[in-house]
């Protein structure tokens, strides 16, 4: 596939990394041109750094590799208000949450997907990869087994179709919770893992085994 990458940070490199491994095409497209060009070189071939607006033109998928506070401003540089996501399916893995607790830090009622979609009109959002560290997802999977489960939000069939494709490439196994309706309960599944992380709690005790 021909993926674009809006960020340079360690889950762009992460999942940059392993899609390349698995043959795609990626375009990277950051604030900064210099970093950008510095991730696509560690990359390696198949890997390009390109300014925003080029990084989303004629791909099969974006990733939004960004703080959820930067959102906007990468967005704006990507050109997503005059529709140059129209039609792409948009990887939203953003964590609007308070460091260290967990709390939401959208109003109540609203996700982070939804708004997205709101500043990307026409984008197909898919919100995934928002629950482990870029580090779960480097370096070659091993032993056939998936390294977790990414469970995903979206709207369009097609789209999480693709995601769960790109999913696959980098050793998860796509899980489909619901349309981005359900997509508040699962960022908030974030906060309580993080939340319950920080103060020093595994969360998976806290989480029932069902047979």
């Amino acid at each position: 596939m021909r993926i674009g990458i809006l960020g340079t940070g360690t889950l762009a490199a992460a999942l940059g990394e392993g899609w390349i491994r698995a043959g795609h095409e990626v375009r990277i497209g950051g604030r900064s041109r210099d970093r950008a060009a510095k991730l696509a070189e560690r990359l390696g071939r198949g890997a390009y750094a390109v300014p925003p607006r080029e990084a989303v033109a004629g791909r099969d998928a974006v990733l939004l590799a960004v703080s959820w506070d930067g959102v906007g401003e990468m967005l704006g540089l990507a050109g997503a208000a005059d529709g140059a996501l129209a039609g792409t399916p948009l990887i939203d893995p953003t964590n609007a949450v308070a460091h260290g607790v967990g709390d939401l830090l959208t109003e109540r009622g609203e996700s982070m997907a939804l708004r997205i979609a709101g500043l990307a009109p026409g984008a197909h959002v898919v919100k995934a990869f928002h629950l482990f560290p870029a580090g779960l997802w480097t370096g070659p999977a091993d032993d056939g087994r998936p390294r977790a489960t990414v469970v995903m939000c979206g709207d369009d069939p097609a789209a999480l179709r693709i995601v769960g494709e790109l999913v696959r490439d980098v050793g998860g196994a796509p899980a489909t919770l619901g349309s981005l309706d359900r997509v508040r309960q699962l960022e908030e599944i974030a906060g309580f893992v993080i939340g319950l992380a920080f103060a020093g709690v595994d969360p998976n005790s806290a989480i029932p085994r069902v047979s």
